[in-house]
């Protein structure tokens, strides 16, 4: 604490030193005490927890934050200050950008599990932020009030990077220093769990790479195939392949409603600032269309039902093979279902959209 309340007076700079405490139980609370800084208590758990309540019981227009355990070095944090008075709104520090002391980072973090993780954000995101999960940032009071966390575990820290650059946030980055912590027992991050959830968090808030992306893909391949293969009995490509190939397509189907379904209920509760150009492009289509067009591809599937009935009535389903009767089963069969998915989908969607306005 004392390197905290030093900067500020080397700076001369009005500001206070604040610990969060959410259940410690080692003498961390009394040196706190004891080196004048302000200690805020929550009983309720996780890193985000304990940062959420010092940084909601902080008066300042700037807030800088970091582990309390000596990893990060508070007389060196001016670089952070610099750029938050001159203009940015969140500064993240970048420990692989200068160095990592020997020891600091476990072997996992520093090589496959940062980088990873770190690099997926910057892909689903469109941002230029090199270290996610650095613990030492800055903001102002402002834009953090504009973000409206809700997380309480590590994945915090992403999703203040996240709902930054969904808001269009002006991001910094400065090179740090992290060094080894100065705990006497085991810290708190869990390699594999706290990664799933910071990996979770990011495919939460990017229904892009989650739904939308993977939906296209199927429903694209899964086109291919069954044009290909569908009108052609001779291929190789029969209708064990057809099968699976319309399967990817409705499949597909639904992921991309799921996409777009998503964004509408994440504008609805504002947690995006704005509809992408995809959902802007289905809300010109009205529910009504959506109908008719849902209709046609009903009445086509029952059409391919209807005619593979007659043809067994009048006895001739078997002479025309089971590699004809076969797709035009699983034609009908496409079509009927795709009609349905189509007419609920845009049904909730409706839903959604009606709710967003209301």
């Amino acid at each position: 604490m004392w390197k905290a309340r030093t900067f500020l007076y080397e700076h001369r700079i009005a500001g206070e030193v604040i610990v969060s405490d959410n259940g410690s139980t080692d003498r961390s609370i009394e040196r706190a005490n004891q080196a004048g800084a302000i200690v805020f208590h929550t009983d309720e758990k996780g890193y985000g927890a304990a940062l959420m309540n010092g940084i909601n019981n902080a008066k300042g227009k700037y807030i800088i934050i970091a582990d309390a355990d000596d990893s990060y070095n508070f007389l060196e944090i001016y670089p952070i200050y610099e750029k938050l008075i001159n203009g940015a709104d969140m500064v993240i520090g970048n420990r692989f950008a200068m160095s990592i002391e020997r020891g600091a980072m476990p072997f996992l973090h520093k090589y496959l599990g940062n980088p990873m993780l770190s690099f997926l954000g910057k892909v689903f995101y469109n941002n230029s932020v090199d270290d996610f999960h650095c613990g030492l940032r800055g903001f102002t009071k402002d834009a953090y009030l504009q973000l409206n966390l809700k997380t309480t575990g590590m994945e915090y820290a992403s999703e203040m990077i996240v709902k930054s650059t969904i808001n269009n946030l002006n991001i910094e980055q400065v090179p740090i220093r992290l060094y080894k912590d100065g705990r006497s027992g085991k810290g708190h991050l869990n390699t594999w769990s706290d990664g799933w959830r910071h990996l979770r968090f990011l495919l939460l808030y990017s229904p892009r790479w989650l739904f939308l992306y993977p939906g296209l893909l199927l429903m694209i391949l899964g086109t291919i195939v069954t044009l290909w293969a569908l009108p052609n009995p001779q291929q190789t490509l029969d209708i064990h392949t057809i099968l699976f190939a319309v399967g990817a397509i409705l499949i597909g189907f639904q992921s991309v409603f799921f996409a777009i379904s998503t964004k509408a209920f994440a504008k609805h509760e504002k947690l995006i600032p704005r509809l992408s150009w995809l959902e802007e492009l289905i809300d010109k289509i009205t529910l009504e269309g959506a109908l008719i067009v849902g209709g046609i591809f009903i009445l086509l599937g029952v059409s391919g039902f209807v005619y593979l009935f007659s043809i067994w009535l009048n006895k001739y389903f078997f002479e025309l093979g089971i590699k004809i009767t076969m797709r035009i089963a699983i034609f009908s069969f496409a079509s009927t279902v795709f009609g349905f998915q189509l007419i609920f989908s845009f049904f909730f969607y409706s839903f959604l959209k009606l709710q967003t306005k209301k």
